[in-house]
């Protein structure tokens, strides 16, 4: 059995993955630090697959815990690279701790890894900005970073593409996804943000579950449909099935280098779509106003996914309404259980 190490493993997208790639016969080892995930997820993955996977709660950032990482798992036959810090508003006010904790992890990990074992990067759509066509490919120019988050996430591709031009034996992909949403089916494992949510599905979710008083909808005055800004929303599962397919893609005998990939379903929503959407699935009235335009939000944004289906064989099969039911019970059991 192929063993991949899943940094960030405990997190959203990071457990999610693990789950997908038990299922397709690998052998996931988690990597986290609990700063921002929850050592409860490890008994939740255990009751979906039945199985618990190997942990390790190190500090990437640190080359000396990464070290004792590899002196502990032999037979690495590939890493994602979730662990970092995620949220863009901190980082603004923290650019330091983003840049430190964000580089010094993936440097520290491709300075100790054989360039034999594959690696499959954590990348965002951010780095398109505000495009200039839509839908967005792979060759749109990317643009200036609103925010030291999205800026560690642009340097970091310059990184692994400047590393692979060095090492061309190397077999590096960086997935640039569009906003992942939803939980597992089985609504035990899920998004859990810690204080007050940055994206708008769990603010949703918190206000329709009494956490929350009021969702605000940042505009009504863009140049869409219903005034409300657009984006691309992708069910987790499917994003975790993404990094499965890299994996498998970079394991074809004629795979060297380093490539890049659209990780979206190739249509955008509007916000108060996913409002009106989320309402209906549920049968549920959410409290909510329109706000002022928030500063630095993109107008409008979906992805050309068509690289990622001709070549990694992979497409997003799931639907806005099941982003958003189970989205819902994921919510109501986090009430009871976390």
């Amino acid at each position: 059995m192929k063993k991949i190490i899943v940094t960030g493993g405990l997190g959203y997208i990071g457990s999610h993955t693990v789950v997908e790639l038990m299922s397709a016969g690998y052998e996931p080892v988690i990597v986290d630090d609990l700063s921002n995930s929850s050592i409860k997820i490890l008994k939740q993955l255990q009751k979906i697959t039945g199985k618990t996977p190997a942990f390790h709660q190190l500090d990437l950032s640190s080359p000396d815990q990464v070290a004792k990482l590899l002196l502990l798992e032999k037979s690495i036959s590939g890493i994602i690279h979730f662990a970092a810090f995620k949220a863009v508003g901190e980082s603004v006010g923290r650019p330091l701790k983003y840049y430190k904790n964000n580089f010094y992890s993936l440097i520290n990990l491709l300075d100790q890894l054989g360039a034999e074992v594959p690696f499959v990067f954590s990348s965002s759509c951010t780095v398109y900005g505000e495009p200039d066509s839509l839908p967005v490919s792979e060759s749109a120019i990317v643009k200036q970073a609103e925010s030291p988050y999205g800026n560690t996430k642009q340097v970091a591709e310059e990184i692994l593409k400047d590393l692979v031009a060095a090492e061309p034996e190397r077999k590096v992909i960086a997935l640039r996804y569009f906003n992942p949403v939803g939980a597992h089916h089985t609504a035990l494992i899920g998004e859990l943000p810690i204080g007050v949510p940055q994206n708008l599905v769990p603010f949703i979710t918190q206000t329709a579950i009494g956490k929350r008083e009021q969702l605000t909808v940042f505009g009504n005055d863009y140049h869409t449909k219903d005034g409300s800004c657009i984006r691309d929303y992708i069910h987790v599962v499917d994003l975790a099935k993404a990094h499965v397919a890299a994996i498998q893609y970079m394991e074809l005998p004629d795979f060297n280098g380093y490539d890049v990939f659209n990780i979206g379903t190739g249509k955008g929503y509007t916000v108060l779509e996913v409002i009106n959407t989320f309402e209906e699935v549920n049968n549920l009235i959410l409290n909510y106003q329109i706000g002022p335009r928030r500063n630095g939000d993109i107008e409008r944004i979906w992805g050309n996914v068509d690289k990622s289906s001709k070549l990694m064989a992979w497409e997003a099969e799931l639907q806005l309404e099941t982003m958003l039911s189970s989205s819902w019970q994921w919510e109501k059991y986090m009430k009871d259980n976390f």
